[in-house]
């Protein structure tokens, strides 16, 4: 049996700083990933009217998505999966960034089983209909109710915008690394476990 991974692309396969330099050179701001402390980056930002950021980021949007940064070792653990695992990303981007999407896995050859762009951070129901046994996530309320509602484990990619406490299936994780560890030992638990 090859276990699936449903994965997040923004904030967890693209560095969490992605958004950043585009927001200060847009906004006139000096921000850094510290700065933000909650996932709505308007709180970041409380001078502007909430209406102009998200107009904003819906005219920048494509560029944005195309000129992020992977997260560091993500390129190179995810390769390393990809005989083993099934890699399906599911992201609230919407389809109007699909051809930007794929183009930016294929600029940074980054291997993948199937992409799916569902436009709303609700991301339960295509988790469950793809069957995933594994969630990689940087949103904290995303975590929460995949682990919960699915019961399987959440990575949670750690930043300063998701440090609320997590239940135990949600587990935090610093780095892919950490990640590619944490799978190292419990699917390998697993696989030893249903072999027996």
């Amino acid at each position: 049996m090859r276990y699936r991974f449903g994965i997040d692309i923004d904030g967890t396969v693209t560095s969490p700083t992605s958004l950043i330099p585009h927001i200060n050179e847009a906004f006139n701001s000096t921000l850094t990933l510290d700065d933000i402390r909650e996932y709505d980056l308007t709180a970041a930002l409380p001078h502007l009217p909430r209406g102009e950021f998200y107009d904003w980021f819906r005219g920048a949007e494509a560029k944005i998505y195309a000129a992020s940064p992977v997260s560091e070792k993500a390129k190179a653990i995810l390769d390393k999966w990809k005989e083993q695992y099934e890699l399906f990303y599911i992201s609230a981007r919407g389809e109007n960034v699909r051809d930007i999407t794929h183009d930016w896995f294929a600029e940074h050859a980054i291997h993948y089983d199937h992409i799916e762009l569902i436009g709303t951070h609700k991301k339960i129901e295509t988790a469950k209909h793809f069957n995933v046994h594994l969630f990689f996530e940087d949103k904290h309320d995303n975590a929460v109710e995949i682990s919960e509602e699915l019961d399987i484990p959440v990575l949670l990619f750690d930043t300063p915008y998701n440090r609320d406490p997590v239940p135990k299936n949600v587990v935090r994780v610093s780095n892919w690394l950490e990640a590619e560890r944490w799978v190292e030992r419990e699917f390998a638990l697993q696989k030893s476990l249903s072999s027996k």
